[in-house]
C-alpha cells in the first residue's frame, strides 16, 4: 500500500493499514525542508493560550494517573518503524516509481490540495492502469465525474494490454477508483457522537449502525441482543458505555460473529453487540424550514390580517346597504359604493339623504384602507427579505445540537444533522463561511459572532441545548467554548475536535475528572476519516472495521449479481457463524432484466430509502440478483464470497487476498 499525504491524515492512514488490516504501507511526504510543508500542529501563540487556559481549569480538579489511549483514539500514535517513509517535495512520476506504484495493490492520494491530488491519480493511472485508487477531494460532483474516467481508463488498458480475458476483467473491476471527502467521511461519525455519545459508527445504504459492547446480565434474565450478536466477549466489560476495541484483559480470544446458541449458552461472558443510531427528541418540523410556497400567515401579520379583514367586511356591508337603500341592482351597487371607497365617483349632490350618508362612510373606509395597504406592502417586503436572511433560534426551542464552525467538516455535519430532522443552532464568526449559504437555504437557526464572547452561545440557548459539537478549526476556540458551555450546563455532552494529540489527551482527562457525569469526546478529522479511507484501499465494498479485542470485524457492501455464493441462497444459507453474517438487505434497486423496471426507476439524486434490515426479511428471504448486503465477516469470511484469480506474470505483482 502506498499513502501519499502532507497533513496528519496520511499518517493515520498509514497506520490504520499497518495496524488493522496488517499491510505493508509506504508513506510518501513532503520534505521537511519544502516551504510549501504544512503544519499540523498549531501555532505556538495558539497552543500557549490553550494550555493557560487549561491550566486554570486543572488547578482546581484533581489529577488522575494517565492511562494509554484515554483520548478515545486521539492519543499518541503508534511508533512508526514498520512504515517505509519517502520523502518527496511532490507525487510526480518519479516519487510514485520510487515508491513502488508499479507493484502496489493501492495507492491513497490525501494531499489537502484536490488539484495536486488529481494530478498524481492520473500519473498513477498510467503507471499502473490495474492499481485501486483512493482520492481525497472536496468537491462531490469533480469527484464523481474523475471516477467514471479513471474507471474507464482502467477497462481500457486492461483490454488493450489483455486481450479482454476474464481474468483481467476482473482485475480492471478491482481497479476501481474511489473519491472520498473526509468531511464527507467523519460527518455521520460526528453526528451519532452528538446524538449516541460515540463514534463507532458505520454509515451504510441509509442505516447509521454502531457497535457496543454490553456487561453480561445475571443467569436466567434475557440480554438485549441488539441488532445482532458480533462478538462473545471472554471477560466482563468494565464499563457498559464504551466503545468496542478499548481491551479486556484475558487470556481466551473472543467468539466472533457467533450463532444463536452459542449467544443463548454464553451466561456470565461480555457481548459486543449491533445498534442503530437515531435520535430520539423532537425534530424539526419540516412544514417551516422546506415549505417553498410563502402562506399568508408567513407574509402577513396576525393584526394586519384583521385589520384586512375589517375593511372588507365594512366594504361588504356598504354595498349591501346601497343596494337596499337605492333600489339598485347588486352589482351596480357594489360598483357604486367601490367608487366612492377610491374617491373617483361624483358628489351625491341632489341625491337622497341615504345616499349621501353612504358615499360619505364609504369614502371614510377608503381612508383607512389606504395605510393598511401599506402596512401589508411593507410587511410583504419584509418577509421576503427575512427569508434570504439568516434566521434566529426561536423561543421554545430546547434538547438541540449546538454546532460551532461552519467551515467545510460543519457543513457537512449540518447536511447530516438537518437530513435526520435533528435540531441544529449553528454559530459562525464569518459571515463568508463556507456553511451560511447552506444554513440560510435550510432555514437553520445561526447566530453570528465570536464564541469567545459574552452572549453568543447565549444567543444559541446552550443553557438548553442536548450537545455542543464544537468543529472550528482553532483548538483554543474549541476549548473555550466547551468550557463555557460545561459552566452554563455540566452535564451538556460535549464533542470537540482537536489537532494537537497530547493537546487532546489532556484536554479530555481534565474534563472528565471535572465533570465525571458528562460525556466529553474529543475527536479529530484525521482519525475519524482514516479508517474509511483504509477500507477503500482494502477495496470499495469494505464500508470499515469493528476492532474486537485485538480481532477486526470487517462490514462489507456486496453486490449479489454473478456471485454464487450469494445470488438464489437465502440468508440462513449464506450465514456462516464464526465467519460471515448478513446484517441488511438494500432491495431498492430495480431487476434490470425488465424493461418496465428500468423506466420507473427513481432518478439517481432522489434520496433512497434505507436498506430492510434481516429481523425485517426474515432468514428465509432469498436474495435476488439486483440486491446489494449489508454483512459483517471476519477476513477469511469476506475473502469465501471474493475469490481472486492470480494475474498475469507481466501484470505487475502476485494476486492480493481481497
Amino acid at each position: 500500500m502506498v499513502v501519499c499525504g502532507d497533513d496528519a491524515l496520511a499518517h493515520r492512514l498509514a497506520a490504520e493499514l499497518r495496524d488493522v488490516y496488517g499491510e505493508r504501507v509506504t508513506l510518501v511526504v513532503p520534505s521537511a525542508r519544502e516551504p510549501h510543508r504544512p503544519r499540523i500542529p498549531p501555532p505556538a501563540r495558539a497552543l500557549d493560550r490553550a494550555t493557560a487556559l487549561l491550566g486554570r481549569v486543572s488547578a482546581a480538579v484533581a489529577r488522575t494517573p494517565p492511562a494509554p489511549s484515554e483520548a478515545l483514539g486521539d492519543g499518541t500514535e503508534p511508533p512508526e518503524e514498520a512504515v517505509r517513509i519517502l520523502e518527496a517535495a511532490q507525487p510526480d512520476d518519479l516519487a510514485l516509481a520510487e515508491a513502488g506504484v508499479a507493484t502496489a495493490g493501492a495507492l491513497a492520494l490525501v494531499h489537502d490540495d484536490d488539484e495536486l491530488n488529481i494530478h498524481a491519480a492520473l500519473r498513477a493511472r498510467r503507471l499502473n492502469p490495474r492499481l485501486r485508487l483512493v482520492i481525497r477531494l472536496y468537491n462531490r460532483k469533480l469527484g464523481q465525474h474523475l471516477e467514471e474516467l479513471l474507471d474507464q481508463a482502467a477497462a481500457v488498458a486492461a483490454l488493450d494490454t489483455d486481450g479482454g480475458g476474464d481474468a483481467e476483467a476482473a482485475d480492471a473491476a478491482d481497479a476501481s477508483t474511489t473519491v472520498l471527502s473526509d468531511a464527507d467521511t467523519v460527518a455521520p461519525a460526528l453526528v451519532a457522537t452528538a446524538v449516541a455519545g460515540t463514534s463507532k459508527v458505520i454509515e451504510a445504504d441509509g442505516l447509521l449502525l454502531r457497535a457496543v459492547e454490553r456487561m453480561p446480565v445475571p443467569p436466567g434474565r434475557p440480554g438485549d441482543p441488539g441488532l445482532c450478536t458480533l462478538a462473545l466477549l471472554p471477560a466482563a466489560a468494565n464499563d457498559p458505555g464504551q466503545e468496542p476495541g478499548s481491551g479486556h484483559g484475558g487470556d481466551e480470544r473472543p467468539l466472533l460473529l457467533p450463532d444463536d446458541a452459542a449467544v443463548a449458552g454464553a451466561a456470565g461472558c461480555g457481548t459486543v453487540v449491533l445498534e442503530t443510531v437515531s435520535y430520539t427528541g423532537r425534530p424539526v418540523r419540516p412544514a417551516r424550514l422546506r415549505g417553498r410556497g410563502a402562506p399568508l400567515a408567513s407574509l402577513f401579520s396576525r393584526r394586519l390580517r384583521w385589520s384586512l379583514a375589517g375593511v372588507v367586511g365594512a366594504v361588504l356591508a356598504l354595498a349591501v346597504a346601497s343596494w337596499l337603500t337605492t333600489g339598485l341592482d347588486p352589482v351596480h351597487g357594489a360598483y357604486l359604493t367601490l367608487l366612492d371607497l377610491f374617491a373617483i365617483n361624483d358628489p351625491a349632490l341632489g341625491q337622497p339623504l341615504p345616499r349621501k350618508i353612504l358615499q360619505l362612510l364609504s369614502g371614510l373606509t377608503g381612508l383607512l384602507l389606504l395605510p393598511v395597504l401599506v402596512a401589508a406592502a411593507f410587511e410583504g417586503l419584509g418577509t421576503f427579505r427575512s427569508a434570504s436572511a439568516l434566521r434566529r433560534p426561536p423561543r421554545g426551542l430546547s434538547g438541540h445540537v449546538v454546532l460551532l464552525g461552519l467551515g467545510k467538516v460543519g457543513t457537512r455535519v449540518l447536511a447530516r444533522l438537518h437530513e435526520r430532522g435533528i435540531p441544529v443552532v449553528c454559530i459562525e464568526a464569518d459571515p463568508e463561511a463556507r456553511g451560511i449559504a447552506l444554513a440560510r437555504r435550510l432555514r437553520v437557526p445561526t447566530v453570528l459572532g465570536d464564541v469567545t464572547q459574552e452572549g453568543v452561545l447565549e444567543a444559541a440557548m446552550i443553557g438548553r441545548a442536548a450537545s455542543l459539537l464544537a468543529l472550528s478549526s482553532a483548538d483554543t476556540t474549541n476549548l473555550e467554548a466547551a468550557l463555557y458551555a460545561r459552566s452554563v450546563t455540566p452535564g451538556l455532552r460535549v464533542t470537540l475536535r482537536l489537532f494537537d494529540d497530547r493537546f487532546a489527551t489532556a484536554v479530555y482527562r481534565t474534563l472528565r475528572a471535572a465533570h465525571p457525569g458528562a460525556l466529553t469526546r474529543s475527536r479529530s478529522t484525521s482519525f475519524l476519516a482514516a479508517p474509511a479511507f483504509a477500507g477503500a484501499m482494502m477495496g470499495r465494498q469494505i464500508l470499515g472495521a469493528i476492532p474486537v479485542e485485538r480481532r477486526v470485524l470487517l462490514v462489507a457492501r456486496v453486490g449479489v449479481r454473478g456471485n454464487p455464493a450469494l445470488e438464489g441462497r437465502t440468508v440462513a444459507e449464506v450465514t456462516r457463524p464464526g465467519r460471515l453474517r448478513v446484517l441488511a438487505v438494500d432491495t431498492s434497486a430495480p431487476d434490470e432484466t425488465q424493461p418496465q423496471a428500468a423506466a420507473a426507476a427513481p432518478p439517481p439524486d432522489t434520496e433512497r430509502e434505507p436498506a430492510r434490515l434481516v429481523h425485517e426479511l426474515g432468514d428465509d428471504y432469498v436474495l435476488r440478483p439486483q440486491d446489494r448486503v449489508l454483512l459483517a465477516a471476519t477476513r477469511q469470511g469476506l475473502g469465501d464470497l471474493h475469490v481472486r484469480r492470480p494475474r498475469t506474470p507481466g501484470a505487475g505483482a502476485a494476486a492480493r487476498q481481497g
